[in-house]
């Protein structure tokens, strides 16, 4: 069986972090078996989708790389529905109801206070018609078959369809709701495994019948615990962190992905360069059940370890004009974000303003002038440098150091100076020396 799974986002809002995981892994998954990864765009919702929205979720699937190998909408695919529909409804699957919320508030009210579980009381035959009512339609579950399934995170898992509503399929005006439309889809694009978060277990049960009703194989489910960060479950509120706050802050996509590919599973997190690399690996036994607390200070951390190990071919098109291969190799080992690298051309090529030094470090500053200006650069003039230091003025540790690398870089940490001050230059080096001891 070749493996196709599919991600459904809603185009009601833009893609946040538990939207990007789920995404991921069904990506991973497909990869790593060698199948197929779908976009549906869920855009059922008249009101709420939008052209604009879709277009941004392509967009950040796209800066992420998951690029999906086929998609479809499923404003498209009304056609479809409507004939599946009419399947279902011949067979006596799907049935008319015509309460309003009200009433149906009312009555799980009722049932609450009387101890009872708050589930939609099916009549026993067709629901009389009400005049001046459109109705709005609901799938029947069959109470005689106990619902029940092989989850490939969650284990076995049990439903009574007694204790389950008959859940509403389509609206009074004739707009459809998830449930349905979405096995339908299932079924017709071949989809074997459905991977999505924990709150879809209850509709997963109620699908599991759908798929059955419509004589088709139900795919795999795979339901995943959610993520959670210090505000609680993560959704499409205000706050919620997507793509655009990770590349403002200027993070690799592979930072991000790096994280949510291993977030709430056994395996460590680590800084891995490719989509590749994290399918490789990527397998459901490793999922926990318990949440997986996210905290974007991983992906910083995550991010510095990925630029330390990125080649220049994965970087040049995106360093600014100047910086070498050899400047890349120099740098990258000091960065926590690609845009930091930036900060170190002045440091390689440019005038820096003298800092300001300690008046008992000038005279020393003066004296590695006039050691610099005698040593040849061709060499290694770094440890000639401090060496000749350490001799005559018997400055050793961070005596010895610091006034020279802040004088050098105007700073008092970075790159591994022996190369840092090969990459300077002599002449230029000397003049820093001497603005700092002045």
């Amino acid at each position: 069986m070749s493996v196709v799974t599919r991600f459904a986002p809603s185009p009601t809002g833009r893609l946040h972090v538990g939207n990007i995981r789920t995404a991921l892994h069904n990506f991973l998954f497909a990869r790593r078996h060698g199948g197929s990864f779908l976009l549906r765009i869920d855009d059922t919702d008249r009101e709420r989708s939008t052209s604009e929205n879709e277009q941004s979720i392509r967009d950040d699937l796209a800066w992420l790389g998951l690029n999906p190998d086929a998609s479809v909408r499923q404003s498209d695919r009304f056609a479809l529905y409507e004939r599946e529909f009419e399947r279902l409804r011949a067979a006596g699957r799907v049935y008319a109801c015509y309460e309003t919320p009200d009433e149906l508030d009312l009555r799980r009210k009722i049932l609450l206070g009387r101890g009872l579980p708050p589930v939609y009381e099916r009549p026993d035959g067709e629901n009389a018609p009400v005049p001046g009512r459109t109705p709005h339609w609901r799938f029947r579950l069959d109470h005689d078959r106990p619902i029940a399934w092989h989850d490939l995170i969650r284990g076995e898992q049990r439903f009574d369809p007694r204790l389950l509503s008959d859940p509403v399929v389509r609206r009074a005006d004739g707009s459809w709701l998830y449930l349905l439309p979405s096995v339908i889809d299932d079924i017709d694009l071949g989809i074997t495994h459905i991977v999505r978060g924990e709150d879809h277990v209850s509709n997963g049960a109620a699908q599991l019948q759908m798929f059955d009703a419509l004589d088709a194989e139900p795919p795999r489910l795979a339901h995943e615990a959610l993520l959670v960060a210090a505000e609680g479950k993560l959704s499409k509120r205000v706050g919620s962190l997507g793509v655009e706050v990770v590349r403002e802050a200027g993070l690799e996509p592979m930072a991000l992905l790096s994280v949510l590919a291993r977030l709430g599973t056994s395996q460590p997190v680590e800084a891995v360069a490719s989509l590749d690399g994290l399918a490789r690996d990527f397998d459901f036994a490793h999922f926990s059940r318990a949440p997986a607390h996210f905290d974007l200070h991983d992906i910083e951390l995550v991010n510095a370890r990925l630029l330390h190990q990125l080649p220049y071919a994965a970087v040049r098109d995106r360093l600014p004009p100047g910086l070498s291969e050899a400047d890349w190799l120099l740098l990258r080992g000091n960065l926590h974000h690609l845009g930091g690298a930036a900060d170190w051309l002045p440091v390689l090529a440019g005038d820096l303003p003298a800092p300001a030094m300690d008046s008992a470090d000038r005279p020393y500053l003066t004296e590695a002038a006039e050691v610099a200006e005698a040593t040849d650069w061709a060499g290694d003039p770094w440890h000639v440098l401090t060496g000749t230091l350490k001799e005559r003025t018997g400055r050793k540790g961070k005596a010895l150091f610091l006034p020279l690398r802040l004088a050098l870089t105007g700073r008092v940490s970075g790159p591994e100076m022996a190369a840092l001050v090969k990459r300077i230059g002599q002449q230029r080096s000397i003049e820093r020396l001497r603005n700092a001891a002045a």
